[in-house]
């Protein structure tokens, strides 16, 4: 493993926008697949190389979360890259379940149709999202 220290300063010469957010495109290690992207800052990506399991920002709820903290559809990591840019990162990881939050193995679940200009599902979901994400008020 390699030092904190180098590991913070690695991380942190990373491009991240004026929010403080990279953009981070999941990718299933086995299958190539794109599984989500959703947006990362420096705590995060350092808490993914830590512990093996991806974490994220959530730009809509503003809130630090782990892939699968609610469903248990957490994502082991294998590798990370980042692109020429340095402003983008891929992680290829094993899914332990579903992706999306609708329920897909990926969030890319819609195709466009170019004949009929419409998104057609692809796939069926592998979980219904009421019975995962119970709402408490």
């Amino acid at each position: 493993m390699s030092d904190t220290n180098t590991l913070r300063e690695t991380i942190a010469t990373l491009k991240y926008d004026a929010a403080g957010l990279i953009p981070a495109v999941i990718v299933d290690k086995d299958t190539k697949a794109v599984l989500m992207v959703a947006y990362m800052n420096e705590s995060s990506l350092l808490a993914t190389v830590e512990t093996g399991k991806t974490h994220f920002w959530s730009r809509s709820r503003q809130k630090y979360w782990m892939k699968g903290e609610s469903s248990g559809h957490v994502q082991e990591v294998h590798a990370i890259y980042t692109d020429c840019d340095v402003d983008t990162v891929v992680i290829e990881v094993t899914p332990h379940g579903a992706a999306c939050h609708d329920g897909y193995y990926s969030c890319f679940y819609r195709r466009l149709n170019t004949s009929t200009g419409q998104w057609e599902t692809q796939g069926v979901p592998l979980f219904d999202p009421k019975d995962v994400y119970k709402k408490s008020q």
